[in-house]
């Protein structure tokens, strides 16, 4: 049996903004995990990391991509 491991995809210093990235990513089935990683003497503070399992992480990075602007076509002939 081949066991899949946890990828980190994103490292931010907030925990609600990872919790929110986290709920996207359930609302797709995927997966994940919040983990803190930095020092601190408060809970919703510090570095947090979010994992999924590896099979999940290019999805993930994609939905939690920024959107691409449009391309706007040339004013120019």
């Amino acid at each position: 049996m081949n066991p899949v491991s946890w990828i980190t995809i994103k490292v931010v210093s907030s925990r609600w903004e990872a919790e929110l990235m986290e709920q996207i990513l359930a609302g797709h089935d995927i997966p994940s995990r919040i983990i803190q990683v930095g020092a601190s003497g408060c809970f919703l503070a510090g570095e947090t990391a979010l994992q999924v399992l590896s099979p999940d992480r290019w999805t993930a990075l994609l939905l939690l991509s920024p959107k691409e602007e449009e391309l706007e076509p040339d004013d120019e002939p």
